[in-house]
């Protein structure tokens, strides 16, 4: 395993794969390495031929009021666990070489980058979408691998790489969660133990939905899945909205395969889910 963290070195190197004919995996993080990012990386070891994992906190995509600074970093056991997962690349850069000083140039995707999480996370999308791009032109990936707990975000890269005819294939990856069901992420952390366990409840009541769907009027079940919610002690609810699965559009009576999408505060830390719901056919 090698530790690069000079873009341009980084650059060199894929471009030397891809004229090898090699094809090559991102897996792209902020670190603070999970389940979540093993699976992601088991995927690439398992399809391509050289797996570059990159570790990058993009402060474009925090917030004036947000958790950059105390976003959680382990170098340590993030090169531990990529070495363990016999990764070839960690990609570590610079914020001054990915953004320096005079950079000027975003990469957005209207409409979708306004809605859900982006409602309330103003940038936000603009920031992940602009630093995506840049890993794509640095690795030259074939293929790289996303999380869908995060499902707006995988629907707006998709949508990116779409628009602007890149070569690199978006891999959408299942959601890894802990035994009780909640959902691993790095800001899980933030969590105190009381908080923990008042955040599975989180899955559960999305798991009761996914069920309720399938025989269930639309409204009625989010209705439902809001006033479950809102019990949760000490919870504050950003948004919990039925999306189609495709566009992100606000589902209807009609629409088959939706995603049921939430962000909840439990107490400082800000915690996604969703589940994907099929509504059975008569």
């Amino acid at each position: 395993m090698r530790i690069i963290k000079n873009t341009l070195q980084m650059q060199k190197i894929a471009l030397g794969h891809i004229k090898n004919s090699d094809e090559i995996g991102l897996v792209p993080t902020m670190g603070a390495l999970h389940e979540g990012h093993i699976s992601l990386i088991a995927k690439s070891k398992k399809r391509d031929d050289i797996t570059i994992v990159s570790i990058f906190v993009n402060p474009t995509q925090f917030g004036p009021n947000e958790d950059y600074l105390k976003y959680p970093r382990n170098t340590k056991k993030d090169l531990e666990i990529c070495r363990e997962s016999h990764v070839d690349y960690v990609f570590m850069p610079l914020v001054g070489d990915m953004f320096p000083a005079n950079h000027k140039t975003f990469v957005e995707v209207e409409i979708l980058q306004d809605i859900l999480c982006g409602k309330f996370r103003s940038n936000h999308f603009r920031g992940v979408v602009t630093v995506i791009v840049k890993l794509f032109n640095i690795s030259y990936a074939d293929r790289s691998y996303f999380g869908m707990k995060d499902f707006q975000q995988l629907k707006i890269i998709e949508k990116m790489v779409k628009d602007l005819n890149f070569r690199t294939k978006i891999i959408p990856c299942p959601i890894v969660r802990e035994e009780s069901g909640l959902a691993i992420s790095s800001r899980n952390s933030y969590l105190s133990i009381e908080e923990k366990k008042t955040s599975e409840n989180i899955s559960r009541i999305l798991k009761e939905a996914s069920e309720d769907f399938k025989i269930k009027d639309l409204n009625f079940v989010k209705e439902i899945v809001l006033s479950k919610l809102k019990k949760i002690p000490e919870s504050k609810i950003d948004y919990a909205e039925v999306v189609d699965f495709n566009d992100l559009s606000l589902a209807d009576e009609s629409t088959r395969k939706v995603v049921f999408a939430i962000a909840v505060w439990i107490g400082q830390t800000r915690l996604i889910d969703n589940t994907i719901m099929i509504k059975q056919t008569k």
